[in-house]
């Protein structure tokens, strides 16, 4: 975990296959407004890595950034990249008011339908050799069940979707429909942005976080 400013606390959590890293440019411009905080996941960069694959769950994942925002002692703003935005969503979706808000960049909200959360397991299965972490570890990436979806509608986090311009289409789409079924979400298409934009993009990643942040959480 890399830890650093003060102010409102914004917690980033990386996609599959990502680092604390990802976020450095993005942090850089962060830190000297807000207290930030960058983890890895399990498996991911400096964090353990079990040989077991049954201990890389949504659940895991989930409790150990209960374990980080508890160290915070406060709420505070999730900021997730890919798998790290569905992360966000599913924390929102199963532990209501624990987020000032969330940020999430190219993600979705997983699939209702069991045949579609089945193809895309099997497609992460597939190329699980390709995203430069343990095996075991792209796990994280299975849908597990439709929770957030069910619950969008109920969650009434702020939440502030960024989508890149030049990304696969089903982000937009995803996109699109998480600032339809969410009471309090809006989506912002950033130009030039591709998947990986926080790298690429960062001054414009942080000004858009920084203006969610002003505008809708500090008060």
């Amino acid at each position: 975990m890399q830890r650093s400013g003060s102010g409102v606390p914004l917690v980033f959590i990386h996609g599959l296959g990502g680092t604390t890293a990802t976020w450095d440019g993005v942090v850089a411009a962060l830190q000297d407004r807000y207290e930030t905080v960058a983890i890895d996941l399990l498996g991911h960069g400096a964090s353990p890595v079990p040989d077991d694959p049954a201990e890389y769950t949504r659940d895991r994942a989930l409790a150990d950034l209960d374990e980080v925002l508890a160290e915070l002692g406060r709420p505070a703003v999730l900021v997730g990249h890919s798998l790290g935005g569905y992360l966000a969503l599913a924390h929102a979706a199963t532990r209501h008011g624990a987020q000032l808000g969330i940020v999430v960049l190219n993600t979705g909200p997983g699939f209702r339908d069991p045949e579609k959360r089945e193809g895309w397991n099997e497609r992460s299965r597939r190329n699980a050799h390709r995203f430069g972490v343990p095996v075991q570890a792209t796990n994280l990436n299975l849908q597990e069940d439709s929770v957030v979806m069910e619950r969008l509608a109920d969650m009434t986090v702020p939440t502030l979707v960024l989508a890149g311009e030049l990304d696969r289409e089903e982000y937009r789409v995803s996109g699109h429909y998480l600032e339809r079924k969410m009471p309090h979400a809006h989506l912002e298409v950033v130009p030039g942005g591709e998947h990986n934009m926080q790298e690429t993009h960062p001054a414009e990643i942080a000004e858009l976080v920084d203006r969610f942040v002003q505008s809708t959480i500090a008060l």
